[in-house]
């Protein structure tokens, strides 16, 4: 694993934005091999933004688009705090001009409100799109988590040409690259970004919790236990420690590091986390 922040380039400002939560969730429901199936561990809903401030226009990347309503009405238990868009106004980001966002994974929770964003190119691993329409999803342990409304929206983005495919490691901006890791899903992605701070990797869901990758006990929703094991060295490989591999759910996120002014759900992940 990389201890030395080597950025040589632009930095970006990172944004974790919490927009709903899971209050009843289990460590049975969060890791394969739990010590108490029954201890309580809730979890959070992120989506992220990448942002530089160079140039007279600063410009944008979200990294995943969060859950709509009826996502919320199917599932049980989730509490919505703030609508997508909301969320992202909150931060000074307007979803309508966003022109780039990064599609991790096709999980109803990341893949969910591709209408707000009607500027915007959508970038997903040619693996993902696979995933979500091949015969993965014969098998409902594997298509559960999927919505067929949110996969039929991105095939007609295909079809509208705002659909970029990425096969395996690709540059989307300026030192902003993109990472197949797959295991929780066949073609997962995670996002690196050079920033103050050191290389920071959004995992999104390559671990769930600081917890899955610390102690390597994955997440039990999971298309290839191998990969997500192996996603795990990726994702120490790509991070200058342990504190810039940044979790897809986990609660932690949001008390480890400095918040907006007046936007606790906001934080700043570019910057050191608190003491």
């Amino acid at each position: 694993m990389s201890q030395t922040a080597t950025v040589v380039g632009p930095t970006y400002e990172v944004l974790a934005l919490r927009y709903a939560t899971h209050k009843g969730r289990t460590a049975g429901e969060n890791f394969l091999r739990p010590d108490d199936h029954a201890a309580a561990m809730p979890i959070d809903y992120y989506l992220w933004a990448v942002r530089s401030t160079m140039g007279a226009k600063p410009s944008v990347i979200v990294v995943d688009t969060g859950m709509g309503p009826d996502a919320l009405a199917r599932r049980p238990g989730r509490t919505l705090l703030t609508p997508v868009a909301d969320a992202l106004s909150g931060a000074g980001i307007d979803a309508a001009t966003v022109e780039d966002v990064v599609i991790t994974h096709m999980h109803y929770d990341h893949a969910g409100r591709l209408d707000v964003f009607p500027r915007a190119t959508f970038h997903i691993q040619d693996a993902e799109m696979a995933f979500c329409t091949g015969r993965a999803m014969c098998h409902e342990v594997l298509r559960s988590p999927i919505d067929a409304d949110d996969v039929v929206a991105a095939v007609r983005y295909v079809h509208s040409g705002r659909m970029r495919f990425h096969d395996g490691a690709a540059e989307i901006a300026r030192g902003v690259t993109l990472h197949l890791i797959g295991g929780h899903t066949g073609g997962l992605q995670a996002v690196r970004v050079p920033t103050q701070r050191g290389w920071v990797v959004l995992a999104s869901d390559a671990t769930h919790l600081w917890a899955n990758i610390r102690t390597r006990n994955p997440f039990p929703i999971v298309a290839d236990v191998t990969r997500m094991m192996e996603g795990y060295r990726i994702l120490e490989s790509l991070a200058d420690g342990p504190d810039h591999i940044i979790p897809g759910h986990d609660p932690l996120v949001r008390t480890r590091f400095p918040c907006l002014p007046d936007q606790p759900d906001i934080v700043r992940l570019d910057l050191p986390p608190k003491s």
